[in-house]
């Protein structure tokens, strides 16, 4: 069975510390990923994030990923996410404390409030390699 990770990204949908964490997930155990972007209201609003992050985190996790898209209020959209029941952990990528609108509001603390293992992911300060991107395009 495998483990159903819900991944909440916006501006870090396809940043090489996310994508290093979901390589290093799927080849230690089955997962299947789910990108939620919850500061958007539809897949256009999510303008160039949605398309390149899933082909980038597709190629991370060795299969497809699916997507959703939330509301305004990220935490809600979370709640919402989380309240299907599809999911047995989730990941939350974030701007760096001193530029994250959800680090300042407290979102990870709350998030952990909803009963599934959180793990924050902080990007670094890495290069995305033509390893990371060789496949965009080709799809």
């Amino acid at each position: 069975m495998s483990t159903r990770v819900l991944v909440i990204a916006n501006r870090t949908a396809a940043t090489p510390r996310l994508l290093d964490e979901v390589r290093s997930r799927a080849e230690r155990d089955p997962c299947a990923f789910t990108l939620l972007i919850p500061d958007v209201t539809d897949r256009r609003a999510a303008d160039w994030t949605l398309q390149n992050a899933l082909l980038l985190l597709s190629k991370a996790a060795g299969g497809p990923v699916d997507s959703l898209v939330g509301g305004p209020e990220p935490f809600e959209a979370i709640k919402d996410a989380v309240g299907t029941g599809r999911y047995d952990e989730i990941l939350i990528s974030t701007k760096p404390a001193r530029t994250s609108k959800w680090l300042r509001r407290d979102l990870v603390r709350k998030v952990e409030g909803l009963g599934l293992p959180v793990t924050a992911i902080v990007p670094q300060k890495r290069k995305v390699t033509a390893d990371d991107v060789d496949f965009i395009g080709t799809g």
